[in-house]
């Protein structure tokens, strides 16, 4: 699938790994959506970029704001790119060194963003891309989901945030196998250590000793590398199904 022509839809889109993946895509030929709750943020790198991208404020695992940033994106052309990069981390033991169990609203909320909420978009895309006419290779369009090498390795603490990206990784297969008859794919890609503002969150020792980690290369992921993998997943029809780790081959240790 080519990037000229198509509109893409990015949660997330107003930092982080969202942030690269509308610039690159936009300097590709796409026009682009910028779903996030950050307005401010939004609102100015629709600005910058121009007239081929528009914001929309949502949470995504609310139906209405996200059947409104998918009208807004039919607005702009044919919704043909779904990328997946909204999320959240909370990190806690299922019992603390006080004794005190792990909070389930937190838990909930984990979930509630990252898998109820990657469902969400995904759903509501694909019925939109539905409607479309197939490209000549018989796509109508493509879903990048975003999960995380948590959900092969999940660290001590990550036990709600390994839990929804391995649901994400879950629903990969499955929904690809959903949607084949109507020409729509679906593929995940799982990142390492990337140096994007959820990771940012973590104090300074634990960020150096997470990059020690990886074999090669020996640093955090820069964004644009991510988005780099991203347009090859949208330009590759054969590409389906798949979850593809992007993490400089690191296997998260316990701690």
């Amino acid at each position: 699938m080519e990037l000229e022509g198509a509109v893409a839809l990015v949660t997330g889109g107003a930092s982080g790994l969202g942030e690269a993946t509308v610039r690159r895509l936009v300097a590709g030929g796409a026009k682009a959506v910028i779903v996030d709750l950050n307005a401010q943020r939004g609102e100015a790198l629709a600005a910058e970029l121009g007239e081929k991208v528009a914001f929309a404020q949502a949470n995504v695992a609310d139906e209405a704001g996200v059947t409104q940033a998918v009208e807004r994106a039919q607005a702009l052309g044919p919704l043909r790119i779904v990328v997946n990069c909204a999320g959240i981390g909370f990190a806690a033991r299922i019992v603390s060194r006080e004794g005190t169990p792990h909070s389930l609203e937190h838990f909930r909320r984990v979930l509630e963003i990252n898998l109820v909420g990657t469902f969400n978009v995904l759903r509501l895309g694909a019925a939109a891309m539905a409607k479309l006419d197939p490209l000549p290779t018989g796509e109508r369009g493509v879903i990048i989901n975003v999960a995380s090498d948590a959900a092969f390795e999940g660290q001590v603490g990550q036990v709600a945030y390994a839990a929804s990206k391995a649901g994400v990784v879950g629903l990969t297969l499955p929904a690809a196998r959903d949607l084949a008859g109507l020409g729509i794919r679906v593929v995940t890609i799982a990142p390492g250590i990337f140096d994007t503002p959820l990771m940012r969150l973590l104090p300074e020792p634990q960020r150096q000793a997470l990059t020690e980690n990886v074999p090669f290369p020996r640093r955090m992921g820069m964004a644009d590398e991510f988005a780099m993998l991203v347009e090859a997943v949208i330009r590759n029809p054969y590409l389906n199904g798949e979850t593809i780790r992007l993490d400089g081959a690191l296997r998260m240790p316990p701690r």
